[in-house]
């Protein structure tokens, strides 16, 4: 076992966070900025109009998403857990699946998606307007879709394998590359929206190669073996099984854009849409670094599960939730403040500044308790509580969110569609914070015999637990389904 992995059991919790964190961090955000250097200049070089196609195309971004998340954040779960047992070899099984998965589901999903393209779009909400710049820009990045894959793929491995910087590298240099080919291909060689695409399709491509090259060296934790290449069932279905959050959450959140881009045409036409396609790029950017804690904090809480250092488990959640609810309030404070001027940087349009605006103020509502949800869900899914971050997921996005799209703008047009965002982040928190502590007090009991390390394996704050045992617990059912899950489901691709 290398000593970059051995660290995981024994470093200070704090230092290991940040340095595990740190990193994902500035890649998440230089992820963001990437994606909002696309808007920025499509938005200034094309007009309103192509903002608006570019949101339509954010149901189906999601869609691809959903099966990069699943194969790519199963895999390097999968490998952390089989890390901290001491199992190198078959982490290094779990790494070469991987890899044939994305190139399936990439060309799979490509082929698919293209031969119904326009009906796909139309159907997203795309207008006669908007239709042929979510065509153009979506065709070129469906050609890349298996590079794509495979990039977001081998970053999640590079931090479950001790490379937390590496990843940050291969991010930025995609970021760089890609702001410096937008104006290239949008102005200088006259591309418009469709040379965003081709410059987004380069940059990681470019970046691949260079991840590519690392793991073809044996003295990495796991590398490319031609053995490990071909599908292993319980090694797929422990990907798949682990993935299945991400899958459903990003897969939930195609659904939701969907309902929102024709909300958002039904109450406030064209303008609307891309008004959201400029709220979402910027409040993605919160989202992206409480997701680069998220990272951080993934192969940490996976390892030290693996090895029963619960101690440190709890440590690494509620560091990682302290930070994220800084992070979500900070970013909570600037959208109320400047939102209009955060919203001309994408376009010079007086009326398509004014509805983001508003829009903005709105969603970031109830940011501050935003962080906390999102790390809990992350949490199961890091410890291999595969049913409990998957019920988290679709509790949020299918049983609060949808029902507020489809009821609050019946009330309150256009401000009930964007009203609905908040609404159901608040929901979803109340709702982790109620699981979270129920799990916490029966694996507590389930412990006792046990050392004292294991029997105070984690503790949220008295007042919190009291809250959610005994004033909303009774009224959510729905828990009893979740026992704490046997550790010997997540070993079973051992036996």
């Amino acid at each position: 076992m290398s000593d970059r992995t051995k660290e995981l059991g024994t470093k200070p919790i704090g230092a290991l966070l940040m340095q595990y964190a740190v990193p994902a961090i500035i890649a998440m955000t230089a992820s963001s900025l990437y994606n909002m250097v696309d808007s920025v200049f499509i938005g200034q070089g094309v007009g309103p109009m192509a903002i608006a196609g570019l949101a339509i195309t954010f149901p189906l971004m999601n869609l691809s998403a959903a099966f990069g998340a699943m194969v790519g954040v199963g895999t390097a779960t999968m490998i952390s857990v089989r890390l901290g047992q001491k199992n190198r070899e078959e982490a290094q099984h779990f790494f070469g699946n991987s890899l044939t998965l994305n190139v399936l589901i990439g060309v799979l999903f490509m082929g698919l998606v293209l031969t119904f393209l326009d009906s796909i779009l139309r159907f997203f909400g795309a207008s006669e307007q908007t239709l042929p710049y979510a065509r153009e820009y979506m065709e070129w990045i469906l050609y890349g879709n298996v590079f794509t894959h495979l990039y977001f793929g081998l970053n999640a491995v590079l931090r479950s394998a001790g490379h937390p910087r590496t990843a940050m590298y291969a991010t930025i240099l995609t970021v760089l590359l890609n702001t410096a080919l937008d104006p290239l291909f949008i102005y200088g060689l006259g591309m418009g929206i469709k040379g965003a695409a081709i410059a987004t399709v380069i940059s990681q491509c470019v970046s691949l190669c260079w991840q590519m090259w690392i793991f073809t060296r044996p003295t990495e934790v796991v590398f490319i073996r031609k053995d490990t290449l071909m599908l292993r069932r319980h090694i797929v279905g422990g990907i798949l099984s682990i993935g299945l959050s991400p899958f459903l959450m990003n897969a939930c959140s195609c659904l939701v854009v969907l309902l929102i881009n024709r909300g958002m045409v039904a109450y406030g036409g064209d303008l609307a849409v891309g008004a959201y396609g400029i709220v979402n790029r910027i409040l993605f950017i919160f989202a992206m670094i409480v997701m680069g804690f998220n990272q951080g904090m993934q192969p940490i809480a996976g390892y030290n599960y693996g090895a029963e250092q619960h101690d440190r488990v709890r440590e690494v959640l509620y560091k990682t939730i302290g930070y994220a609810t800084v992070v979500m309030t900070i970013g909570f404070v600037l959208c109320e403040l400047f939102a209009e001027y955060i919203s001309a940087a994408f376009t010079t349009d007086p009326e398509l500044i004014r509805i983001a605006a508003h829009g903005m103020r709105i969603d970031v509502a109830l940011f501050p308790i935003i962080g906390f949800q999102m790390v809990t869900g992350n949490f199961f899914q890091s410890i291999g509580q595969a049913g409990k971050s998957i019920y988290l997921s679709l509790t949020r996005q299918l049983i609060f969110l949808v029902p507020c799209l489809l009821i609050l703008p019946q009330f309150w047009g256009l401000d009930g569609v964007w009203a609905s965002l908040p609404v159901s982040d608040g929901l979803a928190a109340l709702n982790a914070a109620v699981l979270l502590t129920m799990y916490l007090r029966k694996y507590n009991q389930s412990s006792q015999g046990k050392s004292q390390g294991s029997a105070l394996f984690l503790r949220l704050p008295r007042r919190i637990q009291y809250f959610a045992a005994n004033r909303v617990a009774p009224y959510l059912p729905l828990f009893s389904m979740f026992q704490p899950e046997d550790k010997e489901t997540e070993t079973n691709g051992n036996n």
